[in-house]
């Protein structure tokens, strides 16, 4: 009797422990959920995530050249895409797939493609405004 009872409660334990787990695991997936749909941002909560990335890359004096750059790239939406160059995101990455270097969330997390937007206009332009006056001229950047 008394291993029976002891079976009984050693079945029981791994019992809770089992439904303890499948709750941790579905709280784990209702975050990510959470997440996901925090990265599918309109693009006026594009727009204002991407002055708040800007100034903190201490550029708020090329905020209005960053915002007229990509509002003519993309108008601040994640899944522009251009059919005729491939060109993809708020920044129109060419290829697209560039920004993977940013996350691996690049086609679909704004926050993702703001910071790797940022990151080559840095690189290339040094900050928004020397990128729109080179947009400005060409047409593209």
């Amino acid at each position: 009797a008394a291993r029976a009872k002891a079976r009984r409660e050693a079945r029981e334990a791994k019992e809770r422990a089992a439904a303890r787990a499948a709750a941790r695991a579905k709280a784990r997936a209702s975050a990510a959920a959470r997440e996901a749909a925090r990265s599918n941002l309109s693009s006026a909560q594009n727009e204002a995530l991407g002055k708040k990335m800007n100034a903190a890359k201490g550029w708020a004096g090329c905020w209005t050249s960053l915002d007229q750059l990509w509002t003519h790239e993309s108008h601040w939406n994640e899944r522009a895409a251009n059919p005729y160059s491939g060109a993809y995101g708020i920044p129109q990455s060419l290829p697209g797939s560039k920004m993977a270097s940013a996350g691996g969330d690049w086609q679909t997390n704004s926050a993702t493609q703001i910071a790797w937007g940022l990151s080559y206009i840095s690189a290339r332009y040094g900050n928004p405004c020397k990128a729109w006056a080179f947009w400005q001229s060409n047409n593209w950047y």
